[in-house]
């Protein structure tokens, strides 16, 4: 019986270090058992992991580096357009398209034939309009009415016409017409021709243009030429003439004094193309009349030559609120005298105007003279804003 307890307690206490003992505390990993398996020591084993690592970071890299490079010229590109400079963008793309389409609209306005013939005697250009071809088709039919308007921008409000030519691309005109233009004045005139489409029943269309500088053509003998038309230009402001003029002011004795020199470039105001001008010189104090005073007439030409002096009594306190408004007038025995062209100077003004008056406030007692553009009379009054007439008594010296 001792000896069968002696074997029990052995089957029921195996011994610690048996290999059952070992299979019932610890259960090996997956991890574990496929490593058991490997034939190579551990550090082995965390080599080749890591060379395993470092070649895949290698790839991802060279992955990368592969996407971007392909980016890059596209990026480069962009950048290179940015670094030209927005004129010249503009310079090399959208106006080569715009000056292609202008070309071809001009080439299909037609072109006009003409002659010139100027007399030195009479001083007088004759401007004959001779005839058209291919022009432009304005009318649904294909075809259009045209008609030619000619004048000089030195007197835009002589206009001549020709008749109208209905339903022609090729109208053959063979009318000439005059202007009065004195030699002195050729250079600085331009011929205007503009053919136009004629309509019953709407605005005329104009087809195109011709300008020819007098100053760009000898008139020495007769010109006959073809021109193309061109786009109709922005119409031209009114010439009125030039005026030129010295102010003096001396403080101490409160006298200023306007000296009207000469005038040039006048509008024609008369029928045989000259006019008959005089200046007025008006002062205008607060915004009311005040004084005036005026030259005499000079007959029969647009380049008078006054030289005439007006002095005017103006208190230094004054002379702040002061405009001195100076008007040329063609002078007529019949009908009304008509203005040709005014401006105003004082600390209101504006441009040469405001600065001629400041020199001479700056200048005391010294005359200076300058030229001014004359400007329309109803602008100049609006500008001035003039109330009624002012009397006004000044104090006793």
């Amino acid at each position: 019986m001792a000896v069968a307890a002696r074997k029990g307690r052995a089957t029921v206490s195996p011994l610690a270090g048996s290999p059952a003992s070992i299979a019932t505390t610890a259960r090996p990993g997956f991890l574990g058992g496929w490593l058991s398996w490997i034939p190579l020591p551990k550090w082995a084993l965390i080599a080749v992991a890591v060379a395993v690592a470092v070649l895949l970071l290698l790839f991802l890299i060279c992955i990368v580096r592969c996407c971007c490079g392909k980016k890059k010229p596209k990026k480069k590109e962009r950048v290179s357009l940015h670094a030209v400079s927005g004129s010249s963008t503009a310079c090399l793309v959208q106006p080569e398209m715009e000056d292609l389409e202008r070309g071809v609209e001009q080439a299909g306005r037609g072109k006009l034939q003409y002659s010139l013939e100027y007399n030195f005697r009479t001083q007088e250009l004759k401007v004959g309009v001779k005839q058209a071809a291919k022009l432009k088709a304005m009318d649904s039919g294909g075809t259009s009415d045209p008609y030619v308007i000619v004048y000089l921008t030195s007197d835009i409000k002589k206009k001549y016409e020709t008749k109208v030519y209905r339903k022609t691309l090729n109208p053959i005109f063979n009318e000439s017409f005059t202007f009065q233009v004195p030699q002195a004045e050729v250079p600085e005139s331009t011929l205007v021709m503009q053919i136009y489409d004629f309509n019953r029943f709407a605005k005329h269309d104009i087809i195109g243009e011709v300008r020819l500088p007098l100053a760009s053509v000898s008139l020495q003998h007769v010109i006959e030429q073809w021109s193309d038309l061109v786009a109709a230009s922005k119409v031209e402001e009114e010439r009125l003439g030039e005026i030129c003029f010295s102010l003096r002011y001396v403080p101490s004795t409160g006298k200023l004094t306007v000296l009207i020199l000469e005038a040039k470039k006048l509008k024609r105001m008369d029928s045989h193309g000259l006019s008959d001008p005089f200046v007025k010189v008006h002062l205008i104090l607060n915004r009311k009349k005040w004084k005036k005073k005026k030259t005499s007439v000079k007959k029969n030409t647009l380049s008078p030559y006054f030289n005439e002096v007006f002095v005017f009594e103006v208190p230094f306190n004054q002379i702040q609120n002061v405009d001195v408004v100076i008007s040329i007038w063609d002078h007529d025995k019949v009908t009304k005298n008509e203005p040709i062209g005014k401006l105003f100077l004082g600390c209101r003004a504006t441009g040469n105007q405001l600065r001629h008056w400041s020199d001479m406030l700056s200048n005391p007692r010294r005359p200076l003279a300058q030229w001014h553009s004359l400007q329309p009379p109803d602008v100049v009054d609006k500008a001035l804003g003039l109330k009624s007439h002012l009397k006004l008594s000044l104090p006793p010296r």
